[in-house]
């Protein structure tokens, strides 16, 4: 799978599991759930395979960005009608 590819299915992946962790992880700190979230995208987008086929060169530079879109999502979803669904 080429990077755009695995890159995309990953941010396509946040708002749901985003949902997800917070119903879960609902009364756990913020980065708490943050963590969470990174790690079952990470898991989803079999980060290791990319890291051995260096489609990934970076994996701590490749996890911060994947952070600041996570923080990102949730300052939209925080944002919308979904914050006042719950």
């Amino acid at each position: 799978m080429n990077f755009l590819k695995l890159f995309l299915r990953g941010i396509a992946l946040l708002p749901g599991v985003i949902q997800a962790v917070e119903g879960l992880f609902g009364s756990k700190t913020g980065s708490q759930k943050k963590d969470a979230a990174l790690a079952i995208v990470k898991s989803a987008l079999n980060m290791t395979d990319a890291l051995s086929q260096k489609q990934i060169v970076d994996a701590n530079a490749f996890t911060a960005g994947l952070a600041q879109v996570v923080d990102g999502v949730v300052a939209c979803l925080n944002a919308s009608i979904w914050a006042s669904a719950k």
